[in-house]
């Protein structure tokens, strides 16, 4: 959860959480859904012109994320106006196709996880967090979407991503 709750916090600050991504590829324009940079991320949809954040690069190291590694999230955007407390996000976290989360967050608590306070103001941001993931991650397919939204219902973002965590090989002893 904490992995999710940075991924979230990122994603809610929009500076950093479809088709399974191209792990390890630099994404420049290929698709107008992929977030620049090496991560999994996508936008929600196309057309972002009057989205409060305009997010430029998103960098995950290693990507894709390893269970019981130290992820590092690099990433920097541009926020258009102040985002006041009240604004709020719209989460969904997906295990394969059983859903474990549908909730709305407090955005102004989550950007907490990546050390960001609101208001957020308007200019240019840039964070880099590093995030221990649990060794103990099931395998299997994960996907988040975060949709955020100011106290006014204006929209800021919507960023999705889909992980694959694999199985850990398992040694065989020939007894």
């Amino acid at each position: 959860m904490r992995f999710v709750a940075t991924v979230v916090a990122l994603l809610c600050a929009g500076v950093s959480a479809r088709n399974v991504p191209r792990f390890g590829q630099s994404v420049l324009a290929d698709d107008p859904l992929d977030v620049p940079g090496q991560s999994p991320l996508k936008f929600c949809e196309a057309d972002r012109a009057k989205d409060i954040i305009t997010i430029e690069e998103v960098v995950l190291s290693p990507n894709p994320p390893q269970a019981g590694a130290t992820l590092t999230i690099e990433a920097s955007g541009l926020v258009k106006e102040d985002i006041t407390e009240g604004a709020y996000v719209k989460l969904q976290v997906k295990y394969g196709y059983i859903k474990l989360l549908d909730t709305q967050a407090d955005l102004c608590e989550e950007i907490k996880n990546v050390d960001l306070e609101c208001p957020i103001e308007k200019g240019k941001i840039s964070i880099t967090k590093e995030v221990e993931l649990p060794k103990e991650i099931p395998p299997g397919k994960y996907t988040v979407q975060a949709d955020v939204y100011t106290a006014d219902d204006e929209h800021i973002t919507c960023l999705t991503a889909t992980v694959i965590f694999g199985r850990k090989a398992v040694p065989f002893f020939d007894l």
